[in-house]
């Protein structure tokens, strides 16, 4: 007898241990809502895009005659000064063509005064009327031949000259070689393009970034526009620089029409190389000590279960009558479907204004989603939402409460609000609805449906 007493007490214990979890412990484990704090901070209006650096003042050297190298002078990151010798060329043929037109100048001379002492004697002749017009005039003639060839002469020779002297490559400003295309015993050809041998930064204590901004945010870049950006060699070092130009030629990419603008920025520690890959904002503009709170908890969509609760809370400040109970309802429902989340014109008396008896309503009805695209809107400025949206919250008894927001900017992720007598720093908003997992077994079918509805 003793025995099944017992065993009637273990279940009479098991039975109340699991009416109590299910009906209070079930309730606390579960958290109907997640939250987020309104939080005071900056927010910044940016657009992101990417870029090669790049040294200001690059010049490529190169050489204007063919020939084999005979002596390279300078390697990398050698400081040259203007008119410092980079390297020669072999001048043995150089040298030869100079020779060359050194002879053909003077046998040219040689040339020219045979043929002026000849046109002397004819014209002597002539003023005695001993020789023809026709002879002066070939006379004349030659003497003009003759004097045409030697200033063809004297032209080679300059011309070969000069070319002898461009064997010497000289470096035409001051600056640092970043880059060596030549080695002794190098044969460069001229004949058709000018090939790089050296190429010189003027001046690496100054850098440029060729940034590509799609075509839909170009119209927001302004010459002399703030610019911050980051490289990955330095990931924890933020660098700063200005907009210097936008270049007008497009530049069309996987089907979309980027532009360059050109970023100044200055390298005086000298960590900045050419070529390095910049990430870089550009900042339009900026809010300092504003109220935050996360665009998730603009976005919420109430249920059943919350309209309702919202429709008590504005019976009781109302005094409780029941007469305009489904009117509280209806209002609270017609806010959440208008646009923009304006309240229609039948619900402004009851939600977020004065009530009839004088109580003061919590705000506006359930807001919709933000206009625009939250997700994009990171790396392409701020978006406006909208003038007036709606924030959930629990009150201090744990009351479900909702109140009506003016929202500034945006970007992506946090939005600005204004400060109000029901928002202000600190609060818990709500910023996502959970679903009751229990909720199921109430349906019809219970959870033997839920299991079929499973696949």
């Amino acid at each position: 007898m003793k025995k099944w007493i017992i065993i009637a007490s273990v279940a009479v214990v098991f039975i109340a241990a699991f009416a109590i979890i299910r009906g209070n412990g079930g309730a606390a484990a579960f958290a109907k809502y997640d939250f987020a704090e309104v939080t005071r901070g900056d927010l910044e209006n940016v657009i992101t895009a990417t870029g090669a650096l790049s040294a200001v003042g690059t010049v490529e050297v190169g050489t204007q005659v063919s020939g084999t190298i005979a002596n390279v002078f300078v390697d990398y990151n050698a400081t040259v000064r203007q008119g410092q010798v980079m390297a020669v060329l072999d001048t043995t043929m150089l040298a030869a063509s100079v020779r060359d037109a050194r002879a053909n100048k003077q046998a040219a001379e040689a040339q020219y005064e045979q043929v002026q002492r000849a046109y002397d004697r004819i014209q002597e002749l002539f003023e005695q009327g001993l020789v023809s017009d026709a002879e002066i005039e070939e006379s004349l003639t030659n003497l003009k031949s003759a004097e045409a060839s030697l200033l063809a002469a004297k032209a080679s020779l300059d011309r070969q000259r000069a070319n002898r002297s461009y064997a010497v490559i000289r470096s035409p400003i001051d600056g640092t070689v970043i880059m060596r295309n030549v080695e002794r015993g190098q044969t460069v050809a001229a004949s058709f393009s000018t090939p790089t041998l050296f190429t010189i930064a003027e001046d690496l204590s100054r850098m440029e970034i060729h940034a590509l901004v799609d075509e839909s945010d170009i119209g927001q870049i302004e010459e002399g526009q703030h610019v911050r950006f980051t490289v990955e060699a330095y990931i924890d070092e933020e660098f700063s620089g200005t907009v210097r130009q936008v270049w007008l030629q497009p530049e069309t990419i996987s089907n979309v029409v980027n532009y360059t603008v050109v970023v100044d920025a200055v390298n005086d520690r000298g960590l900045l190389l050419p070529g390095m890959t910049a990430t870089v904002d550009f900042l339009l503009d900026s809010l300092h000590d504003v109220l935050l709170v996360p665009n998730r908890a603009l976005s919420i969509q109430p249920d059943d279960a919350m309209i309702e609760e919202i429709r008590e809370v504005m019976r009781e400040r109302m005094g409780g009558g029941s007469g305009t109970a489904d009117g509280d309802k209806a209002a609270v429902r017609d806010e959440s479907s208008s646009p923009g989340g304006q309240p229609s014109s039948g619900s402004q008396g009851a939600v977020g204004g004065q009530t009839a008896t004088g109580g003061r309503t919590q705000g506006g009805a359930p807001g919709g989603a933000p206009s625009g695209d939250m997700s994009a809107a990171h790396g392409k400025g701020m978006r406006a939402f909208g003038d007036v949206k709606r924030l959930w919250y629990l009150d201090e008894d744990g009351h479900l409460m909702v109140a009506r927001v003016k929202v500034g900017p945006s970007d992506g992720r946090l939005t600005q609000v204004m400060e109000s007598d029901e928002v202000t720093e600190g609060l818990n908003v709500i910023t996502k609805v959970n679903e009751d997992p229990n909720a199921e077994d109430s349906r019809p079918g219970g959870i033997f449906s839920t299991m079929g509805r499973r696949r």
